[in-house]
């Protein structure tokens, strides 16, 4: 019979403190991040089902009489109809590639890969639960849920530096008929296990999209003479006296990784973007909700 393991408590307060000293920076940030593109109480308005009222429009030819506002079209020579906010609650899996490769961060870059897109999820996920959805992580086994103890225990899993991999993949979940997702990583790992995942979410009917995050140098291979490329947890290592005699092979494989992920997210329903750390993230966090948004129709 196995032994259950035993935590000392030093070790313990150490990995709790190491926890507590990312999660409020990181909750901060991505609060000041969703603040600045803030939608108001319901980013997703249109008209439908619901119980709060959205707009006055003219009255066609079809409408029932009985939804005619007949206080509203007294004031005037029109008839008009009286729309209803619609309210369907969406939820919405967030995945946050939290493996080696996404701490890479080249000389000067300002934040790695890691950081721009926890606090890309994290601010998706405020602005979402803010406008009553419902959102969670891929890696909680837990349903989506809206509210700030939702947001917080986001951000504390998120502050949580673990990597047990060179690259990511997303995590096999089951997820509700019609649901939203949001993947964002590098995608610079095994091909078949993002078409796997990928797969495995259409056929759940999930509709989301697909955000690519990378460094500024991944994109210009800067690098000349005797260079040792050498990934993140040290499994992938490949050396060279001609750095620049490879860029051009280089940059041909990352534009063909590229134009596969956007056909594969077209392929599968979803949308595509690639975001680099060098730019703000106020515009990938805007393309994000709208993507969502549409998805959700």
């Amino acid at each position: 019979m196995n032994q259950p393991e035993v935590i000392h408590p030093a070790k313990l307060r150490k990995d709790a403190e190491a926890i507590a000293s990312g999660f409020p920076e990181l909750l901060a940030h991505a609060r000041h991040l969703a603040a600045t593109l803030s939608l108001g109480h319901h980013g997703r308005r249109r008209s439908g089902p619901g119980d709060e009222f959205w707009q006055y429009r003219t009255a066609l030819a079809g409408d029932h009489i009985r939804d005619i506002d007949w206080r509203r079209s007294a004031r005037s020579d029109a008839h008009f109809v009286r729309q209803m906010e619609w309210q369907n609650v969406q939820s919405v899996h967030i995945w946050v590639d939290r493996a080696a490769s996404m701490t890479y961060r080249a000389e000067g870059s300002i934040e790695s890969k890691a950081d721009r897109a926890r606090v890309l999820g994290l601010a998706t996920a405020i602005l979402l639960s803010s406008a009553g959805e419902s959102v969670g992580l891929m890696a909680d086994p837990e349903p989506p849920k809206h509210g700030r103890g939702q947001i917080t225990k986001m951000a504390m899993h998120l502050a949580e530096s673990t990597a047990d991999a060179d690259y990511g993949k997303p995590p096999a979940k089951e997820m509700g008929r019609g649901n939203l997702a949001l993947f964002l990583s590098d995608f610079l790992g095994d091909w078949d296990e993002l078409v796997e995942a990928l797969s495995r979410a259409a056929d759940q009917k999930i509709e989301g999209c697909l955000v690519q995050i990378l460094d500024p140098s991944e994109e210009d291979f800067p690098f000349d003479g005797r260079t040792i490329f050498e990934s993140m947890e040290g499994v992938l290592k490949f050396e060279t006296r001609r750095a620049k005699a490879i860029r051009d092979d280089y940059l041909i494989r990352l534009a063909e990784r590229k134009a596969a992920l956007e056909a594969l997210a077209k392929r599968t329903g979803w949308l595509y973007t690639c975001h680099h750390t060098s730019v703000p993230a106020q515009p990938a966090l805007m393309w994000i909700h709208n993507s969502l948004a549409g998805a959700g129709r």
